[in-house]
């Protein structure tokens, strides 16, 4: 017994030093200065200046440098030919549907040692985005701004005229009888809604909540010709034919869907999340915007979406010491405070869980009420599909509905061949 609590004693006095080693591996002990890769326009340029003259009263070690890359297309390009080069920033924004491509290359560091060392409470987030942010059970990036879908909807009207929202598929049906507005000549004056066709990611989870997919688990084959995928394609183009609603597609098809709800000659739009700011501040005093979750699958018990948005990610050919003062950046960056002002200035969803019910949320919500109910749901958020060949895909599914709704082609001969083609670029990978 005695020798036992000798051994134990001994582990007690050891645990302090052990954790105080682990943790002096991260620290930063010296000057260090940084870059930032984002893509983050103009006008994000004032909240950058607002976070780093915070972080930098905080950590007077750490100087860090924003560096505009472009957009996120262009962010990606260079941050793979910086990482070919061994000449990488410290830490980089990273859309999330690139992180597992990230993970399965290897190039981005595993960010668990730094996580247990410094004790974060990465369950904060919850399940769907800790998934979105991990390869192969391993975490390797950090959620940052995170949207996901919704439809926008003129709410104004909506309680004027008794317009009640969907809320599963085949409600869409009586929903949009009612919010759709015809000209004596039997032309559409007001859509029921807009579907966004510059994004298979607007519609993707209407497919989603009704069990179909558009690459299945195997990795090697669609089942996007199925009969529900049949039938949810022929109903929207069914609404679409009634003027109902349309697809927008092809040269300004996003600025047109978004100009036509702010002009009210849509009563909803498919969208994301994170354009909150920008359809409020444009609609400006004409009516009140709402936001209402997706409408979910017709066995009224599948609600999914999907995330979007960025994610921060730690180049693994950095040096231990850039990853350290990265380390201490990504912190502060996803920090409950640091992450509840970038939603209140941009739109984002607050991603921190242990939020709610503050004080600062409660006047986030005054300010943004409409963001509660989506708020709400976000533990229904999921990762996006993370097979590499996935945007290619998506991309040929995008075009071959452009066909059906806007060309009039067959729709199972349509989606027949989308279904071969989508195997043709699997089969590829």
């Amino acid at each position: 017994m005695k020798r036992l609590m000798s051994v134990i004693m001994v582990l007690t006095l050891l645990l302090p030093f052990q954790v105080l080693a682990d943790n002096s591996k991260f620290e930063v002990t010296e000057p260090i200065t940084i870059e930032w890769w984002h893509a983050h326009e103009d006008q994000y340029a004032p909240y950058i200046d607002y976070v780093l003259e915070k972080f930098h009263a905080q950590n007077p070690l750490i100087t860090v440098v924003p560096v505009y890359m472009g957009s996120y297309g262009d962010l990606n390009t260079q941050l793979i030919a910086a990482i070919a080069s061994g000449d990488v920033p410290a830490i980089s924004n990273a859309q999330s549907p690139y992180v597992a491509g990230y993970g399965a290359a290897g190039v981005t560091e595993v960010l668990d040692p730094y996580i247990q060392a410094y004790n974060f409470d990465v369950a904060d987030f919850g399940e769907g985005l800790v998934a979105t942010t991990s390869y192969e059970g391993q975490q390797i990036a950090l959620p940052f701004l995170i949207s996901t879908q919704t439809m926008f909807y003129n709410k104004t009207a909506a309680e004027a005229e008794g317009i009640e929202m969907p809320v599963v598929f085949d409600d869409l049906e009586a929903f949009l009888e009612k919010a759709t507005i015809f000209n004596p000549d039997g032309t559409t004056a007001r859509y029921g809604t807009v579907f966004g066709g510059f994004n298979y990611w607007y519609y993707e989870t209407l497919f989603i909540n009704n069990g179909v997919y558009l690459v299945l688990e195997d990795g090697l084959t669609s089942d996007i010709n199925s009969e529900t995928s049949i039938y949810l394609t022929s109903k929207m183009k069914e609404w679409i034919d009634k003027g109902y609603a349309y697809y927008s597609y092809g040269t300004g098809a996003s600025n047109n869907m978004r100009q036509d709800f702010w002009d009210q000659k849509a009563f909803s739009v498919f969208h994301t999340s994170s354009l909150y700011d920008t359809y409020v501040e444009n609609v400006g005093h004409k009516f009140e915007v709402g936001m209402a979750w997706y409408p979910g699958g017709n066995d009224g018990e599948t609600f999914k979406s999907e995330v979007g948005g960025v994610t921060l990610i730690i180049p693994e050919a950095a040096s231990q010491k850039q990853k350290n003062a990265a380390w201490q950046f990504m912190m502060f960056m996803t920090s409950p405070e640091i992450n509840l002002y970038w939603a209140d200035q941009t739109g984002y969803l607050p991603i921190r869980q242990s939020i709610v019910g503050t004080p600062a949320y409660k006047e986030y919500l005054e300010r943004k009420p409409a963001m509660e109910d989506i708020i709400a749901m976000s533990s229904w958020i999921n990762p996006r599909n993370p097979h590499p060949a996935f945007e290619a895909c998506g991309t040929a599914w995008r075009h071959a509905l452009a066909r059906i709704f806007n060309q009039g082609a067959p729709v199972k001969e349509t989606l027949d061949a989308l279904k071969q083609e989508i195997e043709d670029i699997l089969e590829d990978y």
